[in-house]
């Protein structure tokens, strides 16, 4: 499940070596039939799905900050305001796929090259020093005081629940 997992309906579905086929299949239609969203690997990797997905954007995010590019509140606007508003309801694939006449493959002419040198800048990767996250914190922390997390916390989960609501309704 993903956090938190009471209202975010992705379940991903790992299987052992050794996991019948059957019981997948028979997973998947169970959690499908509970209105869960299920997703699945072939192996098992470390990380999984989702929170390998998440490391990459965090990372990034994080040399952005050290590297003085942007503050917290502008890489979380980013994606907000930006990336997260239709990453809601499509994914990255036909978000690339929609974003260019000739689809996928017009999409990658266009713009592997960009992404292929982005990634070469990106491929190494950095600690999160104990400097960087102080400073990360300092600024969330300007935002949300450490009293006030419990109550934010509620706030997101339930613009999480009128979300997931909302998409259930569209579909």
């Amino acid at each position: 499940p993903i956090n938190p997992p009471h209202i975010i309906p992705l379940v991903e579905i790992i299987p052992a070596p050794w996991t019948d086929p059957d019981v997948v299949n028979r997973t998947r239609d169970l959690m499908s039939s509970i209105g869960q969203s299920p997703i699945g690997t072939t192996r098992e990797i470390n990380g999984f799905v989702v929170n390998r997905l998440q490391g990459a954007l965090l990372n990034e995010a994080f040399k952005l900050v050290e590297d003085g590019v942007c503050t917290v509140a502008d890489i979380d606007s980013a994606i907000c305001d930006g990336l997260g508003l239709r990453w809601s309801f499509i994914g990255p694939f036909e978000t690339i796929d929609l974003n260019s006449p000739a689809g996928v493959k017009g999409y990658c002419d266009m713009l592997g090259p960009l992404y292929f040198e982005l990634a070469k800048e990106q491929a190494e990767p950095r600690i999160w020093s104990e400097p960087l996250v102080k400073e990360i914190e300092r600024q969330r922390r300007e935002k949300t005081p450490e009293k006030q997390l419990a109550d934010r916390q509620q706030w997101r989960d339930r613009r999480l629940a009128q979300l997931v609501a909302h998409k259930r309704q569209q579909d």
